[in-house]
């Protein structure tokens, strides 16, 4: 059965571009770059994942059934309302000239980079003002270069601007939405948009990551904000090998308190598939039947705190052979597919005992209760 005969609930926008794929990351080894004992290979960030999540969703079928958006690239007006002009002028000068990095040494990007991260940015800022107009009820920017590591004076991890920030300021600029939510869901804190919006609290940033995975020194508990964001900056970090079980407890258990008490006007989800089970950057254990329940309750606090206003725009995720099975299975959940296709690896991956909600994990996982409480009263 393919998904043009199934029955879907929602009006999902939906966003890929051939373009996306041509963000050159050169021949590094993983992170390094090639020479000595490391013969050349490809980045981590290579563009496999991502096109070979659009081949899967246009093969499924599934493609028919959503609405395919039209977009500008940001211009760089809209990107200095996040990152400062130091910054992008080098970007642009480097991309000019054959390619450098975006600021951690190893973040490489080719020639003509600058313009696909325009891209990026203007995609994501599609995505989320066709929501907020009511073109589509959710939507899901499938982009390239990723963007929640960037932070205002340099990109680090993999990314150039912070294209969920870019799309947000866009939004807010043109008095479409005030308050606004963003839930981080990637494998690596979301280090960009609290440095973003600190002292912001009318942006919400709850990252849910891996502890002290990426960067080291950033995402812990303890890290909430300055006095005037009143608390709207949560860090729920979880111990590595946490599988299904732990990532929706924590996101129904803490996240969604949260957003209830916010109230925000629409949910942004800075989406990484580094969290699944096959990714080599992260040592999370999350399927796509993960990633399927993950968004059904996001979807639901959605429907009851914003009208079902949900974007979804992509982050990391380094496994080609899996990433495509779970983004397949976040779109087809948000566009409310009946029968969600199956994840030919769940004989093995959903029936590890890692989906059990473990002692330390509940530790983890209470703790972040506490946090949530805290920002509750703050945010009163």
């Amino acid at each position: 059965m393919t998904h043009a005969e199934h029955t879907t609930s929602r009006r999902t926008g939906y966003i890929w571009h051939e373009r996306f794929g041509w963000h050159d990351t050169s021949t590094h080894v993983g992170f390094l770059p090639a020479g000595g004992l490391l013969q050349p290979l490809e980045h981590f960030e290579s563009s496999a994942s991502k096109t070979r999540m659009a081949s899967l969703i246009e093969v499924s079928g599934l493609r028919r059934n959503l609405t395919d958006l039209d977009f500008d690239p940001a211009t760089k007006e809209q990107i200095l309302s996040v990152h400062t002009e130091d910054y992008v002028d080098r970007i642009i000068d480097q991309s000019n000239s054959g390619g450098g990095d975006a600021g951690d040494g190893s973040s490489p990007f080719g020639p003509g980079s600058y313009e696909i991260a325009q891209m990026a940015a203007g995609a994501t800022t599609s995505a989320l003002l066709n929501v907020l107009d009511g073109t589509v009820d959710n939507s899901y920017a499938l982009v390239r270069p990723p963007g929640h590591h960037a932070e205002p004076q340099q990109g680090r991890g993999f990314c150039i601007f912070s294209n969920v920030s870019i799309a947000i300021n866009e939004a807010r600029r043109q008095g479409k939405a005030r308050r606004i939510a963003i839930v981080d869901i990637d494998v690596h804190h979301g280090n960009g948009a609290q440095k973003i919006y600190w002292d912001d609290p009318e942006v919400l940033t709850i990252s849910v990551h891996q502890d002290r995975l990426f960067p080291l020194d950033s995402g812990m508990f303890d890290e909430t904000g300055s006095e005037g964001g009143k608390r709207t900056n949560i860090n729920l970090p979880l111990p590595a090998g946490c599988g299904n079980g732990a990532y929706v407890a924590t996101v129904a258990e803490n996240v969604v308190p949260a957003l209830e008490a916010f109230r925000p006007e629409v949910i942004i989800v800075s989406c990484g598939f580094d969290a699944s089970m096959a990714d080599p950057l992260g040592r999370m254990c999350v399927t796509a039947a993960g990633y399927a329940q993950i968004t059904k309750v996001l979807m639901s606090a959605a429907d009851s705190l914003c009208e079902g206003k949900l974007v979804f725009s992509h982050e990391g995720g380094y496994s080609p052979a899996y990433v495509p099975l779970c983004g397949l299975a976040v779109v087809e959940t948000l566009a409310g597919v009946d029968e969600l296709s199956p994840d030919p690896f769940d004989w093995a991956f959903d029936e590890y005992p890692v989906h059990e909600v473990t002692h330390d994990q509940r530790e983890a996982i209470d703790r972040g209760h506490v946090v949530v409480q805290e920002a509750i009263k703050a945010m009163r």
